[in-house]
């Protein structure tokens, strides 16, 4: 490109940014390593898929197509990337990954994990005696899950083990000759003769580094536009111009939008390789995480921080969802049923919202408006996530009823925070569901029954009825909207029974962060 730096706005406009600002830092170019090769891209279509790219551009078809829609793990590789000087890789599901977001990074499947000379991973070499293996379809998924396993912890216990399979389906063998391979392979000690990434790890941070640079890429084609900001003021500046470009962080929802609902996402910001938007600030007042830390990057600070969240959190898709998507993404995208809205509301989150050099903060609950309509101005992107403190002498839980325990979408979600004075009696609540309506929302008038009363039975019995007044729940194919109702009324009375000590278990009346996952049907009855 040459002359002044434009950015296309679909065939209707186009605009021009000040040539001062990134004139002479701009690229249309998206370069990454694949396997062990240097990938650079000047065409490129905003919508295309990794999985897509890898199938038909590389002829690497040992990643499947399953489902399309992040569930099933078949296409599962990794992605590589270098943070604060050290080299970490993910799984991720190809399939709802742009090619678009992979600037910088190193991208592995399952061709390259064996030995130059043939020799079989530990990995795949213990699928292979354990026979884990019946139709292969799953298999090259299920072996980079294990293999980002088998790097990451030399010694699994059961649960990340099984935390490690949560994004892979098998439908043949079960998965107990799974979990043996991962047992397996975890008792090979790792080998640096052995394993391409360990053995070349110096060569692949060097090339890392060589495709870096703080320069802006933007590729165009007809009214088609990827565009890769270098940092956040850039980003900042480009959305004010070209507000109704689509921002992608994690792809977990846009993935879909596109291979589920073929919508036009172009123009479009890729934003997951911004540093500045994965910090996290933990002060003894609170956490603020930027909008671009993962559910996985959290995961060490919420459970820490807020326990009562630790196994809540370990639902919230699978593990290559949870390296992908965002805490921003996830509150950004306005669905009534997404993951992280009820418990950071009924922690009194705030949102720092960010249009040019402005900023304002928002009251996370005051962010949805209805369904679909957030109140962010055009150009206006989510830059961060203040969470209060907890403080120790407050009550506080959060439940997820699904279909499926592991890696599946809320039926609804209920969080609840409580405070009583030494005399039993409630002093301050905050409830919040999410899919009871259209937004994640409070429930006000239960709260209002709550405040000012013995936290007793007959007091919880009072507040069940006032659900009514807070929520007219819908039917889908989830549940009914009478099984939303009487759930939520009775996820109250497990509140109660637990913070009491009322379940059978033996509890004093010391305020407790409670860990619960509740997923059967019997929670609706």
């Amino acid at each position: 490109m040459s002359g002044d730096i434009v950015w296309q706005q679909g065939a209707r406009q186009t605009q021009t940014r000040n040539e001062d600002l990134t004139m002479a830092h701009t690229h249309n170019m998206i370069r990454f390593l694949l396997n062990d090769e240097i990938v650079g891209l000047e065409r490129l279509l905003p919508d295309l898929t990794l999985l897509d790219y890898l199938r038909l551009e590389k002829r690497l078809r040992g990643t499947k197509e399953g489902c399309a829609e992040g569930d099933c793990g078949a296409c599962t590789v990794l992605v590589g990337r270098l943070r604060h000087g050290q080299l970490i890789y993910e799984t991720v599901n190809a399939c709802i990954r742009f090619v678009g977001s992979l600037q910088g990074c190193h991208v592995v499947t399952i061709e390259h994990l064996a030995a130059r000379d043939g020799t079989l991973h530990p990995v795949q070499q213990a699928m292979v005696d354990c026979h884990g293996s019946q139709c292969g379809f799953c298999t090259p998924g299920i072996v980079m899950s294990l293999y980002a396993l088998w790097m990451m912890n030399g010694n699994p216990d059961p649960a990340a083990i099984e935390k490690a399979l949560q994004g892979n389906l098998c439908r043949c063998t079960g998965y107990e000759p799974i979990v043996q391979a991962a047992r397996a392979a975890a008792s090979v000690t790792p080998d640096i003769g052995n394993d391409r990434l360990l053995a070349e790890r110096t060569t692949i941070i060097d090339t890392l580094q060589g495709l870096a640079d703080d320069a802006d890429i933007e590729i165009c084609a007809e009214t088609e536009q990827v565009i890769v900001p270098a940092n956040v003021d850039s980003l900042a500046e480009i959305y004010e111009i070209v507000p109704h470009a689509t921002i992608v962080a994690g792809s977990t929802d846009v993935g879909l939008w596109v291979t589920k609902q073929m919508r036009d996402i172009s123009p479009v910001i890729f934003i997951d390789h911004l540093d500045e938007l994965k910090r996290i600030d933990e002060r003894d007042d609170g956490v603020t995480f930027a909008a671009g830390v993962s559910y996985t990057d959290a995961f060490p600070v919420i459970s820490r921080r807020y326990p009562a969240l630790t196994a809540y959190w370990e639902r919230i898709g699978g593990e290559q969802v949870r390296n992908m998507g965002t805490l921003g993404g996830n509150i950004a995208n306005g669905s009534p049923i997404g993951d992280t809205p009820p418990p950071m509301i009924v922690l009194g989150a705030t949102l720092v919202l960010r249009k040019g050099s402005e900023r304002r903060r928002l009251a996370l609950e005051e962010f949805f408006l209805a369904y679909g309509k957030q109140d962010r101005h055009p150009g206006e992107f989510i830059e961060a996530i203040e969470i209060p403190a907890l403080p120790e002498s407050e009550h506080f839980a959060v439940y997820k009823i699904s279909k499926r325990r592991d890696e599946d979408i809320s039926t609804l979600a209920g969080a609840f925070r409580l405070t009583l004075d030494d005399a039993g009696t409630v002093t301050s609540a905050r409830i919040a569901f999410g899919g009871m309506a259209a937004t994640p929302k409070r429930a006000r008038a239960v709260e209002a029954a709550l405040i000012g009363k013995a936290w007793t039975q007959a007091t919880v019995e009072t507040a069940r009825a006032a659900f009514a007044h807070d929520y007219q729940p819908l039917s889908d194919w989830r549940a009914s909207a009478d099984y939303r109702m009487r759930t939520a009324r009775n996820l109250l009375t497990r509140f109660f029974l637990e913070t009491t000590g009322a379940t059978g278990s033996p509890m004093d009346r010391k305020p407790v962060q409670l860990i619960r996952h509740a997923t059967s049907a019997l929670e609706g009855t």
